[in-house]
Order: structure tokens, then C-alpha cells, then sequence
């Protein structure tokens, strides 16, 4: 069991009046009175001192634990200057990214340069670096070389190991080898931060803080009496390097030859076993195949993929290994889940609420659409092979106290300016996971599924949402408070275990439209996914449409797919097209699945390799849509009723023997005439089409509303 958050007894002020803003300047150093900053974070984003964006969280967690702490937001990269300007911090520097991978925040799933960014002032792009964690690390080394640098954040968290880069199309190393940091923090970062500046502070050399939860490291050779649970090849023999040329040169030969394994330190004790006894899990290290054996062989990644994911309950991972040229990348396990109690502490810190006054009047979109909206709960123990959010936050639910939910209601509605008496949002990566959790510690403990609701929900599950549909009753209760609406996803197969839910929801809570996230109608990319069928969607419409008539309200729900994920062949994007015109969808936007950064789904996109399974040469095979002709095609499917698709869904429908739906009646799929002026976007008719307009999305990553640090 983890100590409470803020429970020591500070020696450097942990009661001091906190800043109105953590400093961005040295003018605002000296007016707090400060020569030094004991650590300064610098990150991606416009400095917002809001619980949803990172560094205000890790910066003010900080605070309260009484060191000085300083704010380096968006510097320019090209020189030093910027990351001078607060001179260097007596303890370290903390970099991140920002709120959102930087490759996925810059770039389409179609690798376009994106135009604009939501955590910029103005919302312009191009204020940040690609792969920003590198070029930051990089930019502060030069002006302080000898200066701790401590990475973290999302994007940090997500590149913790070798991993498959889509914008590259290679395998990364480790982004702490990358950016030649000093240690790397994964994973919501309160606990580890606090440790380490506590530990530097009591005068701990940073090398020496090697047995931190949810951070990783480099090191030379193995520590004395550990067991290491040797998990580098496959259990079925198979070539894991190309056959050798007999005419190449002896030079040629010895640079493809792969590295040869370095010797363990003088002095200490390795076992190499495959199954360890429960005693000696806390000194056993399963060691990955290294960064080398992965980049030259995706089926040994995808194996590496599956280990990791199998090692991420906090109550039984194992600390891993993984090999990078001479150097070990070593992972401890994660990170112990926040309490309700620390939960609490963290998001009723005195946060501002507002952006920098240094940004004037400029709009900051990420701030805007969350100004009003309350974070409830953290992780998600859904597993969806597509999403990054258990990577980063774990699958616990950490939820916070109904208290304190209402505590910041009324601090919204009392101080935040601009509030109409519309709380935005109260939710989280899951609308409705709050309180959900194992019913049983000794069973969530020892549990290595990956998913709590796939293939259907787990009878260990609490599935209760009692507390929940109590906070909302409450939240809509308070003097003041005109409207609570859900914005965030509904797990609708979790929702209609609770149909008193579904009426609360329907009743009071949705403004007209309801976003829950299909993603597919498909056995085939489903089972990929790991999402449930499309019956516990009717189920749900059911209910939802039940209750909305009897509120007497005209809703709708908005339903999320992918176009060209794992597992989707041309067949699957057919139906998902023709069960979209029988429903009278039409997609407004769309955008195909996007690789991020050590998502299942993204070991299956590189090496064809299915890691919910155990991966073997001949385990089993997915189809992968890759190209850009298959994605743009599977992208037309969910806009089927756009003419500027029609010619490419003519010619694909020929090509699989459809040509049936080719023609001008209410049952063909698209025209068989081509209007002069394609580029036409055709409008929505009728009463109902509001109704027919929907935005179908993935990142990958946590969106505005799930961020945290």
C-alpha cells in the first residue's frame, strides 16, 4: 500500500501561499520572492493552470510539497535562449511533450501537417517540435550540461520501450536513450515526482534512485541476486535473422551480425528461469527481447508487445528489461493508483483556472472546451487494442470523492468567469466508470486480463453506477447549476448493465446528442479491437430511445467508427457502409486508425501478429489495411454518400462482386452517374438531419477531456 500523496512533513515550506501562477518569467520570480527555481518544467503546451493540462497538475502537486517551481511553455527550440530564461533549477528540469503526443498533435493519420494546435494560443500550429521530449532534452543539455533531466508526460510515457513509430515506419529506441535524459517517469506522475524531488532534495544523487514504481532507467549489466526470467525469443523455434549471404564480405557479414550479449556486472548473481515463485516476484526481472532483435523482426516485437501488456497490473508486474545496444533499459513496475483521498488533494490544489496572463485575450481551444467541465475519475479498464489510455493511466479506476467533485462545481460556477450555469462535462477517458471496480482486491490484484468487459463483462466486475447517477443528482441540484451534460464517451455495454442509468442520462443529462464509440459492426476488426458486438448497441439505443420519449425529448445518439483498423477487410467496411445508409448515418468527418505509440493494435499494424494471443511464428495472422489506397478507400466506405467517393467505391464494389449496389434506387450503395461538380458537398435534408451528422475519430490518444499528467 502506497503512502498518502501529502502526508510528509516538508522541510522547505510545504505551507507556504502558493503562487498565483507558477512563474514563466524571472520578473515573476522575483516577485515571489525566489532567486532559483528548484525545478522547472518545461513542456509543449501553453501554460493553462487547470487540472487538464499536465504540467499544472505536476507543477502544483509540487508546490504543495513546498519546492519552488517554474514554467518554460512552447520555447522556441531552434536555440537555448528560451530555455535559459529562468535560469537552471537547483534540483532538475522536467520535460514533457504537452497534453498530446507531439507526432500525433502535429500530424494527420494521413501524415499531413496539421494547421492548427488546441493547446497554442490562437490555435496556430507549428509551436512545437516533432518529438518534442527529444528536442527539449536535447536544447537543455546544451545550456546546462550537467543539469538532471527528467522526462515524462504522455508522450514519454508511450515510447517507455522500443516502439513501433508510424510516422517513421521503423522501430524507435527507448525515447529516454533518444533524448539522453536521466530518467524517464511513465504513467500519472504524482507519486514518482514528488519522491524524486524529495530524494534529490535530502542530497540523493539521481543515479542511486533506481527503485521508483512507473519510472525507467539505464543501466550496464544486471544487479546482484535477481532472478531474470529470460522471455527474449519465442517458445517455437524459428529463423530470427535473414539467411546469410555466402558471397557477401567478412565485413559485411560482421556488421548484420546481431549484438552479442553483453556480460553481467563483476560480482553479481543472475538466475535465468521461466516461472518464478510468488515469493521472489518483487527480484525478478523479465528481460525483452533488446531494441536490435525488435527493430529487424516484428513478430519478436509483437511477442515484446504482449509481455509488456501482460506486466501492467500493479499488483503482480514485474520490473522488465529490455537491452539497447551496450546500455539496459530497465522498467519498473507501474505505479501504485492514486487513493480517493489523494485523488482529492491533487485536483483541489489552488489551480488558477485559467491561462497565463501572459497570453492576453488569445483563445487557447484546448481551454476553452474544458473550462466548465469537471475530471471525475481516472483510467479505464476497457483495454480497446486501439487506445493509449491504459498505457498511460492503468486500468484501476481512481475516482475522486463526490465532495470533492461538488467542492469544484461550486468553484466553477463562483470563479470561473463566463460560467452560464452549464457544467460541460463530468467524466473522464469513461463517462460512466466511476466507483466501477473488482469486487474483490485479491482477484484485481492477481488478474492479468486485459480488458474487464471483453469478450463480455467480467462477473468479478462491479457494474453498480448508483454512486454515479447519486454525484449526478447532487451536481444538478446545486443553486446555480442549470444544466449537466455528459461529454465524454458512454460505455454503453457497461451502461446497460444499469438501466436506471441510461434513464438518468437520457433524462437530464444529454443535450441532444450522445456520443458512444462502436467503432466497427464486424466480428472481424471487433474481435481486434476488443469491443463488444453491435447487439449491445441495440440494446442500449433501446433504452436510451425508451427514455428520451418518455422525458419527452427528441435525442440522438452520435456513433464513433474507425476506417482501416487491424482485422477490417473491404467486406467489413462494405457492411459497416450499408448499416450506416439503413440507419441514416452520415459521417461528417472521418479519419482512419492511427498507429500510436505501444497500443496493441499498433504491434498488430507492424507485424500482422495478433498479441492478445500468444504469439508464435505461426500464431495466428491478421489482415492489416495498409497504404494509402486501402485506407482511402475504407475512409470512403463511412462517407459512402459523398460524390467526390463515388468513383473509387464504383470501381472497389466491381472489384468484390457488388456491382448490385451500384445504381439510382433507395437500396444501391452509391449512383451510377457522377454529378458535373463533385467537390459539392452534399446537405442533410429533413427534419431529423441534425440527427444524420456525426464526427467518427480516433487518436489513439487521450483527447482533451482525458489528459492528465
Amino acid at each position: 500500500m502506497a503512502a498518502p500523496l501529502f502526508s510528509a512533513d516538508f522541510k522547505n515550506g510545504a505551507h507556504a501561499k502558493p503562487a498565483p501562477f507558477l512563474p514563466t518569467s524571472r520578473e515573476e520570480m522575483s516577485a515571489l520572492g525566489w532567486r532559483q527555481c528548484d525545478v522547472i518544467i518545461v513542456t509543449g503546451d501553453a501554460y493553462v493552470d487547470h487540472p487538464s493540462f499536465g504540467m499544472a497538475i505536476i507543477g502544483r502537486v509540487l508546490e504543495a510539497q513546498g519546492f519552488k517551481v517554474g514554467i518554460i511553455a512552447q520555447p522556441d527550440w531552434h536555440g537555448t535562449h528560451d530555455f535559459q530564461k529562468l535560469g537552471a533549477p537547483r534540483l532538475f528540469f522536467g520535460v514533457t511533450g504537452g497534453n498530446m503526443d507531439s507526432m500525433v498533435n502535429r500530424y494527420t493519420s494521413d501524415r499531413r501537417v496539421r494547421s492548427d494546435d488546441a493547446y497554442t494560443p490562437g490555435g496556430n500550429g507549428g509551436k512545437r517540435p516533432d518529438r518534442s521530449v527529444i528536442v527539449y532534452s536535447q536544447r537543455i543539455r546544451e545550456a546546462y550540461k550537467h543539469t538532471p533531466i527528467i522526462i515524462g508526460g504522455i508522450e514519454a510515457s508511450l515510447r517507455r520501450i522500443a516502439h513501433f513509430d508510424y510516422w517513421s515506419e521503423n522501430v524507435r529506441r527507448s525515447v529516454l536513450v533518444d533524448a539522453k535524459a536521466d530518467l524517464l517517469v511513465y504513467g500519472n506522475a504524482e507519486r514518482q515526482i514528488g519522491e524524486i524531488a524529495r530524494r534529490l532534495d535530502a542530497g540523493e544523487p539521481l543515479a542511486a534512485i533506481d527503485d521508483l514504481r512507473g519510472t525507467a532507467y539505464l543501466r550496464r549489466g544486471m544487479p546482484a541476486e535477481w532472478t531474470e526470467i529470460d522471455s527474449s525469443g519465442l517458445d517455437s523455434p524459428g529463423p530470427l535473422n535473414p539467411p546469410v549471404d555466402p558471397y557477401a564480405s567478412e565485413e559485411t557479414r560482421r556488421q548484420a551480425a546481431p549484438p552479442a550479449a553483453a556480460a553481467t556486472s563483476a560480482g553479481s548473481v543472475v538466475k535465468f528461469h521461466r516461472k518464478v515463485p510468488n515469493a521472489q516476484r518483487a527480484r525478478s526481472v523479465i528481460r525483452l527481447p533488446s531494441y536490435e532483435q525488435v527493430a529487424a523482426d516484428p513478430v519478436l516485437y509483437a511477442h515484446a508487445s504482449r509481455i509488456l501488456h501482460l506486466e501492467s497490473n500493479p499488483g503482480n508486474a514485474r520490473a522488465l528489461v529490455q537491452r539497447h545496444g551496450s546500455q539496459e533499459l530497465w522498467l519498473n513496475p507501474p505505479p501504485i493508483p492514486l487513493s480517493t483521498a489523494d485523488m482529492d488533494g491533487v485536483y483541489e490544489l489552488p489551480y488558477a483556472r485559467r491561462p497565463h496572463p501572459s497570453y492576453g485575450e488569445a483563445k487557447i481551444p484546448a481551454f476553452h472546451m474544458i473550462r466548465f467541465s469537471v475530471a471525475i475519475q481516472r483510467g479505464c479498464f476497457g483495454g480497446c487494442t486501439f487506445c493509449s489510455i491504459t498505457e498511460h493511466e492503468g486500468r484501476i479506476i481512481q475516482s475522486r470523492s463526490e465532495d470533492s467533485v461538488i467542492r469544484e462545481i461550486e468553484t466553477i460556477r463562483d470563479k470561473v468567469p463566463g460560467f452560464t450555469g452549464v457544467i460541460s462535462d463530468l467524466g473522464g477517458p469513461t463517462a460512466n466508470m466511476y466507483r466501477l471496480h473488482c469486487k474483490s482486491k485479491a482477484i484485481e490484484s492477481a488478474c492479468r486480463r486485459p480488458s474487464c468487459v471483453y469478450p463480455g463483462v467480467c462477473p468479478n466486475l462491479n457494474t453498480d453506477h448508483t454512486p454515479l447517477i447519486d454525484l449526478y443528482r447532487r451536481a444538478r441540484a446545486l443553486k446555480g447549476v442549470k444544466k449537466v451534460l455528459i461529454a465524454s464517451g458512454v460505455r454503453y455495454d457497461l451502461a446497460i448493465e444499469s438501466p436506471e442509468y441510461v434513464k438518468e442520462l437520457a433524462t437530464h443529462h444529454t443535450g441532444g446528442y450522445l456520443k458512444i464509440a462502436p467503432e466497427a459492426i464486424g466480428e472481424g476488426p471487433l474481435s481486434k479491437m476488443m469491443k463488444p458486438g453491435v447487439g449491445s448497441y441495440y440494446r442500449f439505443k433501446e433504452l436510451f430511445d425508451k427514455y428520451s420519449k418518455e422525458a419527452g425529448k427528441e435525442q440522438y445518439l452520435i456513433p464513433y467508427f474507425i476506417a482501416a483498423h487491424p482485422g477490417t477487410r473491404d467486406a467489413d467496411m462494405l457492411e459497416l457502409a450499408l448499416w450506416l445508409k439503413k440507419n441514416g448515418f452520415r459521417a461528417d468527418q472521418v479519419q482512419a486508425f492511427l498507429p500510436s505509440p505501444m497500443a496493441t493494435a499498433t504491434a498488430m499494424y507492424h507485424s500482422g501478429k495478433n498479441p492478445l494471443k500468444r504469439i508464435t511464428r505461426s500464431s495466428e495472422e491478421v489482415v492489416v489495411p495498409k497504404g494509402i489506397k486501402v485506407r482511402r478507400l475504407h475512409k470512403a466506405f463511412l462517407r459512402y454518400h459523398d460524390p467526390n467517393n463515388w468513383p473509387i467505391l464504383r470501381e472497389a464494389l466491381k472489384r468484390m462482386g457488388r456491382a448490385d449496389l451500384i445504381g439510382n434506387g433507395k437500396q444501391h450503395l452509391v449512383p451510377a452517374y457522377q454529378p458535373l461538380n463533385s467537390s459539392t458537398r452534399v446537405g442533410l435534408k429533413g427534419a431529423a438531419a441534425p440527427a444524420l451528422r456525426f464526427r467518427t475519430q480516433h487518436t489513439g490518444l487521450p483527447t482533451t477531456k482525458r489528459h492528465r499528467p
